[in-house]
């Protein structure tokens, strides 16, 4: 009986240990399963680029002010208003420089009249000269009378010629005092879109400092994007290259354009020294707005349906990426193959494959494959 028991006993035991066992080993079997992630050769658009964060500005842009003081007692538009050259903006109280036209003129009128007296006047000495002439021709006068006329028909002329310059003098300030009666209404200098207005209706504008801005009319159809560039990436970037930029509202789409100019005066800020680089897009649909932010992308070089993996599913053994460069293919069978491959551009993200796999391969990612080096360049991939 008590054998009986010690066998049943050490029946039990030999199940519990080869059920414990076959359990460790499917564990230990899943967790090398678990870390034996594969990835896919896939087929799209490789950019190596240089980022920078940018602001967008109106390429032209014009700050409207005052060229004379006076009360604001008008300002006919609003922000956001559409406008044409030459269209009536704002008015500028014109009393003062409407009667100071209305006495120009009147002081003209009146030298006017004068000259018509000093020119008759002219006119009658001249007669008297002939007369005085003839008279000495013939001895029926003296020669001090004829010089008394001459005297007084020089006189006669230069009182012409002083009121007349007096005339274009007095022509010359109603000229100005027209201007400036002209200036008290403010037109607008080009066509674009009101996107700020800096004075108020009923404000005393004074202008005899400097002309006081009241609005200013920007051309939004074409957005300037000013990007500031670090020192350490300006050097990557040349005149001509192609760039575009996302928003934060809306990071799925791209406006691209071409990089115009490098500004070679920095901003220096928190030491960082950063370069202005500029470059402008359309913007008919007045999808963008002055001082949105831009994420910004320089396009250093780029690939176009190539092959390619992540950086980190191919490992190099020398100093360059076209050397050394292998693979872990995970065959139709379910081994292993390490594999030569021959790779081309890379970013952070994925690297070019040129020969060595196919499209739709499986290549292994382990957790526990030795560390890459390949060679670093800031980028972003475009999958197809």
């Amino acid at each position: 009986m008590k054998r009986s028991f010690a066998l049943k006993v050490g029946l039990f035991l030999i199940v519990v240990t080869v059920a414990g066992i076959g359990g460790y080993l499917y564990v230990k079997q899943q967790n090398a399963d678990d870390q034996l992630n594969t990835v896919t050769v896939t087929q799209g658009s490789i950019e190596n680029i240089v980022t920078a964060t940018g602001r967008l500005q109106p390429r032209n842009f014009v700050d409207v002010g005052a060229q004379v003081s006076g009360q604001l007692i008008e300002i006919l538009v609003d922000v956001g208003d559409q406008v044409k050259e030459g269209q009536l903006l704002a008015e500028i109280d014109s009393t003062v420089y409407r009667a100071n036209v209305d006495g120009t003129r009147a002081q003209l009128r009146n030298l006017e009249a004068q000259m018509l007296d000093r020119k008759a006047q002219l006119e009658l000495a001249e007669i008297q000269l002939r007369r005085q002439r003839q008279l000495v021709s013939n001895r029926m006068t003296s020669e001090e009378t004829l010089q008394i006329a001459k005297a007084s028909h020089r006189s006669a002329a230069a009182q012409v010629q002083a009121l007349a310059a007096q005339i274009d003098q007095t022509t010359s300030t109603l000229r100005a005092e027209e201007a400036r009666l002209n200036y008290s209404q403010i037109f607008a200098p080009m066509s674009g879109t009101v996107v700020n207005i800096v004075a108020r209706q009923g404000q005393t504008i004074n202008a005899s400092q400097q002309a006081p801005t009241i609005l200013q009319i920007a051309d939004l159809s074409v957005m300037t994007v000013q990007a500031q560039v670090s020192e350490a990436d300006v050097s990557r970037l040349r005149q001509g290259m192609d760039a575009y930029f996302t928003t934060l509202g809306d990071q799925s789409r791209r406006w691209s354009g071409q990089l115009r100019r490098i500004e070679p005066t920095p901003q220096v800020e928190n030491n960082v020294v950063l370069f202005n680089a500029l470059f402008d897009v359309d913007n008919h649909q007045m999808a963008l707005l002055p001082q949105m932010t831009a994420q910004v992308f320089f396009i250093v070089d780029k690939v176009d349906d190539v092959l390619m993996l992540p950086v980190n599913a191919v490992r190099f053994s020398g100093t360059g990426q076209n050397r050394g460069a292998k693979v872990d293919l995970l065959l139709p069978n379910g081994s292993l193959e390490e594999r030569s491959v021959v790779t081309g551009l890379s970013n952070r993200v994925q690297i070019e494959v040129k020969e060595g796999l196919n499209l739709g391969d499986q290549v292994v990612v382990s957790s526990q494959s030795r560390p890459n080096n390949p060679p670093s360049s800031q980028g972003g991939m475009r999958p197809r």
